[in-house]
């Protein structure tokens, strides 16, 4: 059967590679600049300059999120409350050396579980892109952001809008504090 299957491969499969065309490109007239899509995609400079600094400061790690029970319920009966339209902030100073946050969607506030995974998505991103506003802060805090049904129905804008504004409130209180103390202490 071997022997069989050796003459059959020698014979109808060939080992030899075929040899290539001079053009195995198609192209394709750009009606916009006049050339052609492959002339115009081989010129350009595909390398972008990114600072990798900042793109460092967009990731969301593990340690910076709220993940125990516990966390939660201790931010919820020790921390300071912010309502928001979209949103209840609630917010603790922590002690480690960097903000941690935590998210919830209730089924009772929010609805189905593809409602409380948008809910939660839009939280997560409003924070993500609030790092600036957040490293501003004096103090390191613990956050827990719970949804309201209001947020179902906006684009991402608005609550990160309301994220920016509750930040804001947060170091104005800071300064406020920071202020009074050097008022008793000057």
């Amino acid at each position: 059967m071997c022997e069989r299957m050796e003459k059959y491969a020698k014979k109808n499969l060939s080992t030899e590679q075929s040899p290539k065309s001079e053009k195995t490109r198609i192209q394709i007239k750009n009606e916009h600049t006049g050339g052609t899509q492959c002339n115009k995609a081989s010129s350009q400079k595909r390398t972008q300059e990114t600072d990798a600094v900042s793109l460092l400061d967009f990731r969301f790690l593990k340690e910076n999120r709220l993940r125990k029970r516990e966390d939660f319920q201790k931010v919820y009966a020790n921390g300071k409350r912010i309502k928001g339209r979209f949103m209840t902030a609630f917010l603790m100073p922590s002690e480690t050396p960097f903000q941690r946050i935590g998210f919830t969607a209730s089924k009772k506030a929010i609805g189905k579980a593809y409602q409380r995974n948008r809910a939660k998505r839009l939280l997560r991103e409003a924070y993500r892109l609030s790092k600036k506003e957040l490293n501003e802060l004096d103090t390191n805090y613990d956050w827990v952001l719970n949804a309201r049904r209001s947020l179902l129905e906006v684009k991402l804008d608005e609550p990160l809008e309301e994220f920016r504004q509750i930040v804001e409130k947060v170091k104005n209180s800071e300064q406020e504090i920071n202020k009074g103390e050097e008022d008793v202490v000057g």
